[in-house]
C-alpha cells in the first residue's frame, strides 16, 4: 500500500473546472433555497411528517459533518455526491462508504472520464446502439489543498491504475481518516487532464449548469456526443489517452 505519510500536498485553486453527471437527478430543492445549512436538521425533521420520501430524495446528510455542508444556489450540485453514497458504486478513491466529488480542470477531460465509464456501463449491460442518457455540464470553481499524485516519478502508479481502483481506494481511506480535504490526480483518460477528487463539498463553490449532453453508443464505444442545446454533434477521439 502506499504510505498516505509520503504523498506531497500542493495548493490547486480551479476556476471553470468542470463536472458531467446524469440529468436524471435533479437539484434538491431543500439544499437550494434554504442558505444557512444550521437550519437544515429541524426542517428536515418537520417535514418528514408529511413528506415520509423526504430521507429518499436527500439522501442521508448525516454523513457531511455540519460545519462542511453548504447551501443556497447551486448546493445540490455540491451537496449530492456525499449524501447519495452506495458501495454498489464505488469509484476511484472510494469504495462507496464515503462521497467523492470529482471534477476535472478542463471540458474535454471531464468529458473522457465519464465516456469510459458509461462506455463500460453500455457494454456490461449489452445495450442497443444509439444516443443515450443525457447529461448536464456543471462549472464550478475548486480550492483547496490537495494530496498530490500528478508527480512522484511512478511512486503512485498503482493509485492511478486504470483497470483497477483497489490501491487508489485504499489510499483515500488512509488519506480521508488522516484529515485530507481530497486530491489532486493526473486523468487516467485523458491525456494532459488534472482531476480532483474532493472529500467534502465546502471545497467546491458557485456551481451553475452549463450544456446539456447525450452520448452516442456504437455497440463498442461512445463515439459522438450531442450539445442538447443546439444539437450540435462532436466526434470523441477513440484513444484520448
Amino acid at each position: 500500500m502506499i504510505d498516505p505519510a509520503k504523498v506531497p500536498t500542493s495548493s490547486v485553486s480551479w476556476l471553470g473546472a468542470r463536472r458531467i453527471i446524469r440529468s436524471v437527478h435533479p437539484p434538491i430543492d431543500l439544499f437550494e433555497d434554504i442558505a444557512d445549512p444550521a437550519d437544515w436538521p429541524l426542517l428536515i425533521s418537520a417535514e418528514q411528517k408529511s413528506n415520509p420520501r423526504l430521507m429518499e430524495t436527500l439522501g442521508n446528510i448525516d454523513l457531511v459533518p455540519p460545519n462542511r455542508r453548504v447551501g443556497g444556489p447551486g448546493a445540490s450540485y455540491l451537496m449530492g455526491p456525499f449524501t447519495h453514497v452506495s458501495t454498489d458504486r464505488p469509484s476511484r478513491f472510494t469504495k462507496g462508504d464515503y462521497g467523492v466529488l470529482y471534477a476535472g480542470n478542463a471540458f474535454e477531460t471531464a468529458l473522457a472520464e465519464t465516456v469510459h465509464h458509461h462506455a463500460r456501463f453500455m457494454a456490461r449491460t449489452a445495450e442497443p446502439e444509439g444516443w443515450t442518457s443525457q447529461f448536464r455540464e456543471i462549472v464550478l470553481d475548486i480550492d483547496l489543498t490537495a494530496h498530490d499524485l500528478r508527480k512522484g516519478a511512478g511512486a503512485f502508479d498503482a493509485a492511478l491504475d486504470p483497470d483497477s481502483h483497489a490501491a487508489g481506494q485504499a489510499l483515500g481511506a488512509a488519506l480521508r481518516a488522516a484529515g485530507s480535504d481530497g486530491i489532486a490526480y493526473p486523468s487516467c483518460r485523458h491525456r494532459g487532464g488534472e482531476c480532483v477528487g474532493l472529500f467534502y463539498p465546502d471545497l467546491a463553490s458557485g456551481p451553475i449548469q452549463g450544456r446539456h449532453l447525450d452520448y452516442h453508443w456504437n455497440g463498442a464505444r461512445v463515439d459522438f456526443y450531442r450539445d442538447a442545446s443546439n444539437g450540435e454533434v462532436f466526434r470523441i477521439d477513440d484513444d484520448p489517452v
